[in-house]
């Protein structure tokens, strides 16, 4: 982005300064924060607010024309190069399915519209070829800056296709979900890890949760739908706790307890696959006749990268329908 606003004027320079730009608002994570939960749920919060980037935006640049006084004369379009740097970085976020305060300190609910895994390479790719070449050839006219647009507007090509996967998928899961008879109270999708041609669903039924995958090329195939418990009941009693409100607040219902030995771990059910996720969390210890908190909530990690080899296979193999 930088490049694409200020290359051909500023040379390097816009290109350094927009990889900072982009690196900031994730700065967040250096911030030392109460524990891991509350590390988890504040991520991607007031720094990532459009509103608040909006308002810093005219001094950072104010900043880059007193560190670079040749161009204090361009003050507006270095302006320009930071305000769309940090929005649209945010904005990238928002398409993730993590969650991102965007309407920070209006409103502190983490947003998500999830379209792109965290890393996709279709789409990340075409942009850092166009960059690089922008960059190898910065003092050779303006083909490498044609180059680095020509990566940005691939980049946004493949985004409105995933846009599109999406809503192609989400329709026609819902159809078949409805026909299989399967409830349910909440339903969300999230590309599964590096494409947008399978997607992952999961959907809150009460007191249980599904799982269930699709691919663009399914057709009408039934969907194999398998449930697990939430366990709830493990919660009783920690209503109050405050990493527990945290995290129903941060997953926005959806959520799952399981008990491992005598510990109680809650779980965010969106990121991950089941019984593999990226978030769960030690918030407390089983006991009679509620569970006991405990004051140092601890992460746990368990991710098995062997699962993506099923991915591959699964976009274009449709499994066969299975009782859940």
């Amino acid at each position: 982005m930088g490049e694409a606003v200020l290359g051909p004027k500023v040379g390097r320079k816009a290109m350094v300064w927009g990889a900072i730009l982009g690196t900031l608002p994730d700065l967040d994570v250096l911030i030392p924060l109460d524990g891991p939960v509350e590390d988890f749920v504040y991520h991607r919060g007031f720094s990532h607010s459009l509103f608040l980037l909006a308002l810093v935006a005219p001094l950072i640049a104010w900043l880059i024309t007193r560190i670079h006084p040749d161009s204090r004369h361009r003050f507006r379009e270095w302006w320009l190069l930071v305000f769309l740097v940090l929005e649209t970085g945010v904005l990238l976020d928002l398409l993730t399915i993590y969650g991102t305060q965007i309407l920070w300190p209006f409103g502190t609910t983490p947003l998500a519209w999830p379209v792109l895994f965290i890393i996709d390479p279709l789409f990340t790719l075409p942009m850092i070829v166009g960059v690089s070449m922008a960059w190898l050839m910065s003092k050779k006219g303006s083909l490498g800056h044609r180059l680095n647009a020509a990566g940005l507007a691939i980049a946004m090509v493949y985004l409105g296709w995933a846009f599109g996967a999406r809503e192609f998928v989400n329709h026609s899961v819902r159809q078949r979900l409805e026909a299989q008879g399967v409830r349910s109270e909440q339903l969300i999708s999230t590309p599964t890890p590096f494409n947008t041609l399978l997607w992952r669903f999961v959907g809150i039924d009460g007191d249980r949760y599904f799982e269930t995958y699709a691919s663009i090329f399914d057709g009408d195939i039934p969907l194999v739908v398998a449930h697990y418990p939430r366990n709830l009941e493990l919660l009783d009693g920690l209503e109050g706790h405050p990493p527990v409100a945290k995290l129903r607040w941060f997953t926005r219902g959806f959520y799952a307890a399981s008990r491992v030995e005598d510990d109680i771990v809650m779980t965010d059910l969106r990121m991950g696959s089941e019984p593999n996720y990226v978030f769960s969390f030690t918030i407390a210890k089983a006991a009679t006749p509620h569970s006991m908190p405990v004051p140092d909530v601890q992460r746990e990690v368990d991710i098995d990268w062997r699962d993506l080899r099923w991915v591959w296979q699964r976009i274009w193999e449709p499994t066969p329908p299975s009782a859940s």
